[in-house]
C-alpha cells in the first residue's frame, strides 16, 4: 500500500471550516476600498509634431534605374576606368584561397638578401615574400617588416570600378 499524505487532507478540512463568514468580510472590505479610493487617470502626452520631408532630388538620376546600370555596364565593357584591373589569367597562389581576415602573421624568416613572412592559415604555415599574392581580393604583398606585412588589394568600388585598397597583417603575439 502507498502511504497517504495527510497534508492535502488537512488543508481541505481547514478550508471547509472557513465557511462564508470570511468571504463576506472580504467582499465588504473590497466594496469599502472601491468607494474610498479615488480614480486617477494619467493624462496622455501630446503627440510630437510631424514635419514632412521634402525630397529635392527628383530631377537627379534614380540610383536604382536600369539606365544607370546600363551606363555602368557599358563603361566596364569599354574599359574607360582608371586602368587598375586584376590579372584574371594568372595562376592562383595557395594563400589566395583564404580570406585575409583568417590569415595571421606569426613571424619572419630572413635569408641573405630576402625576407619571408611566415603566414598561418588553417593551421598551416606558409612562407611569403614581397610580390606574392594573398587573400581573396587580389592582394599582393608590397612590404614585409618584423612586425607587419603590408598588402595592396584590388577591389570594386560602388560604381563597379577597380580600385586599390591597402591592408596590413600584424604580427600575432603568443599569449600564454
Amino acid at each position: 500500500m502507498k502511504p497517504i499524505s495527510i497534508a492535502p487532507l488537512l488543508a481541505a478540512l481547514v478550508l471547509t471550516a472557513c465557511g462564508d463568514g470570511g468571504v463576506q468580510e472580504v467582499k465588504q472590505w473590497m466594496d469599502e476600498t472601491k468607494r474610498v479610493t479615488p480614480v486617477t487617470v494619467q493624462k496622455i502626452a501630446e503627440p510630437k509634431k510631424f514635419t514632412p520631408f521634402s525630397y529635392t532630388m527628383k530631377s537627379e538620376v534614380d540610383p536604382f534605374s536600369p539606365i544607370k546600370l546600363s551606363i555602368a555596364l557599358a563603361k566596364l565593357q569599354t574599359g574607360t576606368g582608371n586602368g587598375i584591373r586584376p590579372d584574371m589569367e594568372r595562376r592562383k597562389e595557395p594563400l589566395e584561397s583564404y580570406p585575409l581576415d583568417t590569415i595571421k602573421m606569426v613571424g619572419t624568416l630572413e635569408k641573405p638578401g630576402l625576407t619571408y613572412a611566415l603566414l598561418q592559415a588553417d593551421k598551416a604555415v606558409f612562407q611569403a615574400k614581397v610580390g606574392n599574392h594573398v587573400g581573396q581580393n587580389f592582394g599582393r604583398i608590397v612590404k614585409i617588416s618584423e612586425s607587419d606585412v603590408q598588402i595592396k588589394e584590388i577591389v570594386r568600388d560602388a560604381a563597379g570600378e577597380w580600385v586599390e585598397r591597402e591592408a596590413k597583417l600584424e604580427l600575432q603575439e603568443n599569449k600564454k
